[in-house]
């Protein structure tokens, strides 16, 4: 219904805004980074999202399109409601919120407060697909860790161990941490060999 605001800023706190139109003042709900982002300007323009309930009608306000998408999507999911959604849009970029679904990063999206390992699974399971559809993760870190990947099976194999097996383990370990060098993932690949 409303899909953005431009008016004069009334007031800019980290959790809320209030934006004036034509004598009318929005209260809108925002991240840390939209807070951030915010400028101390008097003109200010956002993107926004009305959430209505049957007891509520809740604005909410984005610095980017992007966010305002990934808001939508999390809220979407079953157990994530709009106050955990701006808390992970608040404690994450939005580049590290896909980056964390894609590569199936449960430890990163749990450590948000709010969000256990249950909803966390939930979260990955419900967006994964859309993500990688919608957003483009970065390809070089897309590249870096398929290759880290690849590099650490083929060093397995030639030490002798079952592919099928290593390739098991190295994806649990790229779960737990998807950004580890070829060298970090076989060591702690043998460890669990």
């Amino acid at each position: 219904m409303i899909t953005h605001i431009k008016g004069k800023l009334v007031e800019k706190n980290p959790t809320n805004a209030i934006v004036e139109v034509n004598g009318l003042g929005y209260w809108l709900n925002i991240s840390l980074n939209t807070y951030a982002q915010i400028p101390d300007s008097e003109t200010v323009f956002l993107y926004t999202y009305l959430l209505v309930k049957e007891d509520s009608h809740t604005l909410y306000g984005f610095s980017t399109k992007i966010e305002r998408e990934i808001f939508k999507l999390l809220i979407s999911v079953s157990g994530v409601g709009p106050s955990i959604a701006r808390t992970m849009i608040s404690s994450m970029t939005t580049d590290e919120i896909q980056t964390a679904i894609a590569s199936g990063n449960v430890s990163l999206i749990q450590s948000v407060k709010g969000i256990g390992a249950k909803t966390a699974q939930r979260v990955l399971v419900d967006l994964r697909d859309k993500i990688a559809k919608t957003y483009a993760v970065d390809e070089v870190s897309a590249n870096e860790y398929n290759t880290n990947k690849n590099e650490a099976l083929s060093a397995l194999e030639v030490l002798g161990f079952n592919k099928k097996q290593s390739e098991k383990v190295i994806d649990q370990i790229l779960k737990e941490d998807f950004t580890m060098s070829v060298e970090g993932l076989i060591k702690k690949a043998l460890k669990n060999l």
